[in-house]
């Protein structure tokens, strides 16, 4: 699974698009005005040049042209940012995702029996739905933004905010912390999954399930390896341990494009590697290193987190 371009410029959206028209106006107007500018200091600089009437260039150029400009920008901005969706959370599908150093937590309502499902670091939404994300933090102050999707918005401690995402098309959207949160601050992303309806509602059954029951001798080992590790002290594993909240729940991380925030591919490879040594992949997360572990321990229970779809 490939992330798009994380760019205002490549809108998925409609609130998307009404951003990046913004930021295009204002490019070309900067652009016609740095041009204007630097035409007028090259005839300025000719040997021949005439001498300049400044009170006229102060009132024509100071004044009326950015008197002009500003209030037509004004007038235009006021207009367009009126057709953005209004943040309210009547969507018919609503999602909780709190910020924490450094990973976001998302959870969601199994539509089935009402229990909460959660996951991390993947927003999975239908394409063509508004859907409302009601935002929290953990810590400190955090930012979502997704701008291929939406503006961003600031997640505070304390206080819940909201965001309305809505995907035109299929696709895998990549979002940022946009509020510098701390040494991993830039490594903190997030990826929406904008899917078929079908397909979404197909994913979040999936999600509801318990972990899939380990097969075979080396998933047996990782299974105990997770437990002996004490592994449930911060991460859940519905089926196995339901009580830890420290850290990411892992019931279904093998189904999850990365780990680490958006860090590393999700591999058997990557997942033993995080597990030995997380310090040496992210220097500051909380995650300690499983020191004294033996490399087949290792093995199998990034086998047993891989298998975990």
């Amino acid at each position: 699974m490939n992330g798009t371009l994380q760019s205002v410029l490549h809108p998925a959206g409609a609130d998307a698009a009404v951003i990046s028209q913004f930021a295009w106006i204002l490019f070309g107007a900067a652009t016609v005005i740095f041009v204007a500018v630097m035409a007028l200091m090259a005839l300025s600089l000719r040997d021949n040049a005439r001498p300049l009437r400044p009170g006229l260039w102060i009132a024509g150029a100071g004044v009326a042209f950015p008197v002009l400009v500003l209030s037509a920008l004004l007038t235009w901005s006021t207009w367009r940012s009126a057709q953005l969706v209004p943040q309210g959370s009547q969507a018919a599908l609503s999602i909780s995702v709190t910020a924490r150093m450094w990973w976001w937590e998302v959870r969601y309502r199994d539509p089935a029996g009402g229990r909460e499902i959660v996951t991390a670091n993947e927003i999975h939404i239908p394409v063509g739905q508004a859907v409302y994300v009601g935002l929290n933090a953990a810590d400190v102050i955090h930012s979502l933004w997704v701008p291929s999707l939406s503006g961003k918005r600031d997640m505070i401690p304390g206080r819940v905010t909201g965001l309305t995402l809505r995907a035109d098309r299929p696709g895998v959207y990549r979002g940022q912390c946009a509020e510098f949160c701390g040494a991993q601050h830039a490594n903190m992303a997030l990826h929406v999954v904008a899917l078929a309806p079908d397909a979404f509602r197909d994913w979040l059954r999936r999600q509801a399930l318990p972990a899939r029951a380990p097969q075979g001798a080396l998933l047996e080992r990782g299974r105990a390896a997770f437990l002996e590790q004490r592994c449930q002290t911060c991460h859940t594993i519905r089926g196995v341990a339901e009580t830890a909240r420290l850290g990411p729940d892992l019931t279904h991380v093998g189904s999850r494009a990365h780990i680490g925030a958006g860090l590393l591919q999700t591999h058997q490879n990557t997942l033993a590697g995080w597990i030995a040594d997380p310090q040496a992949v992210k220097p500051g997360v909380f995650m300690p290193a499983a020191a004294g572990t033996d490399g087949d321990t290792l093995g199998a229970l990034a086998a047993y987190l891989e298998h975990l779809q």
